[in-house]
């Protein structure tokens, strides 16, 4: 399913500064694609800090579009994701956790929505580099990937 046109980061969900003593969450690094008619094989790219489950999905979640609907599914790579329970709680709602080892797509993570669809993301590795993970994520965006 294509996603809508946006390209952002993390949204700010009130009006709270933190202040020094506060830690703040660093901020989500996603790109989506414009939406077309034609299918795409990729929705997007998302380039998180870690690959915590816990802390990184929440994050992805919370940063998505609301056009998207409410996210109930998430598959990640079991190969490179730390592992979780089977479900999560993600703004009040549960969210089901999926592993998969698939050789077809590795570097994705899959996002259901009841009623909404179904998008792709290239998950770009968390250690590279900032001047190595941007063309790749351009390129995610502009379905070269």
């Amino acid at each position: 399913m294509n996603a809508p046109t946006d390209t952002h980061s993390s949204p700010a969900s009130d009006t709270h500064t933190p202040t020094d003593a506060e830690p703040t969450a660093p901020p989500l690094r996603l790109r989506l694609a414009a939406h077309t008619a034609v299918p795409r094989l990729l929705d997007g790219a998302w380039w998180p800090h870690s690959y915590d489950v816990l802390t990184e999905v929440p994050r992805l979640l919370a940063g998505l579009p609301r056009t998207w609907g409410h996210i109930v599914s998430v598959m990640v790579n079991g190969r490179v994701w730390s592992a979780a329970p089977g479900r999560m709680l993600v703004a009040n709602q549960v969210v089901r956790l999926h592993r998969t080892t698939a050789v077809h797509a590795p570097n994705t993570v899959v996002l259901l929505a009841p009623g909404r669809g179904r998008w792709d993301l290239l998950v770009v590795p968390p250690e590279l580099t900032e001047a190595a993970a941007e063309p790749i994520m351009a390129a995610a965006i502009a379905n070269l990937a």
